[in-house]
């Protein structure tokens, strides 16, 4: 992409021609492990001597604990939790990703606004909706989406994690138990997933493998966007895995 753009109006005040870095997003549902790449994709872009701030849902100072607090009651309606997380995102953006663009920075973020318009969808808002509650929002350069079946999710989250109540959409009653709502909720999921999949030209990464074959290809989809060469061989250069 030459510069970037916004998908709507966008912020206000911002010159798009002075956001000189590059914005990495990883997209995909609960657990398919997002997390343990952005802290392996870090370090080695690091090592290759860029410069990378990563950030994620729910870490802004303006709402970030505040979000933390009201889902602990469990008493968050649909539309309440989407603009709580919308205003986490805009605070991040505005204050932590811009900033970090300009002054060059790769910006590598766990999830961005398709995971919240994804919730807000299965949630029952209207798509139309909540696209436009985010239109405000940067283009990213790259969107990579670890996408995987829920026959190989369900698994992996119950011998890592668990099941957590918002992650398997027990507000949502879809259930009588954490596991019946855990498939219908991300089930639901998927399919908005792959919905978007298409029309914000995601590009699909095989996440079902390990995490070091899922490293790898995440390299090799980031190296032709910052042209720096993979480190593949992890046998001969182990990543350090939290």
């Amino acid at each position: 992409m030459g510069k970037f753009e916004f998908y709507g109006s966008g912020l206000p005040g911002i010159d798009l021609e002075e956001l000189s870095g590059k914005l990495i997003v990883l997209e995909g549902t609960d657990g398919v492990g997002r997390s343990t790449q952005v802290s392996l994709l870090r370090p080695w872009l690091e090592h290759s001597g860029h410069a990378v701030m990563d950030t994620g849902m729910a870490r802004s100072a303006l709402a970030g604990k505040g979000i933390k607090r009201a889902k602990e009651g469990h008493t968050l309606g649909g539309i309440a939790l989407s603009l709580y997380y919308a205003t986490d995102f805009a605070d991040r953006l505005e204050n932590e990703m811009i900033p970090a663009l300009r002054a060059g920075f790769i910006v590598l973020t766990d999830r961005y606004i398709y995971s919240m318009i994804a919730r807000a969808i299965v949630r029952g808002a209207s798509p139309e909706w909540i696209k436009q509650v985010y239109s405000f929002a940067l283009k990213p350069d790259v969107i990579l989406y670890l996408r995987i079946s829920l026959d190989d999710l369900t698994p992996r989250v119950l011998h890592t994690s668990g099941f957590d109540y918002w992650e398997s959409g027990m507000d949502l009653r879809l259930g009588e138990d954490l596991y019946d709502s855990f498939v219908s909720y991300q089930t639901g999921l998927l399919r908005e997933f792959d919905r978007m999949a298409e029309s914000y030209d995601f590009k699909i990464i095989d996440g079902s493998g390990t995490i070091e074959e899922t490293f790898g290809k995440l390299q090799e989809a980031i190296t032709p966007l910052i042209r720096t060469k993979p480190m593949l061989d992890l046998a001969a250069e182990p990543a350090e895995v939290p």
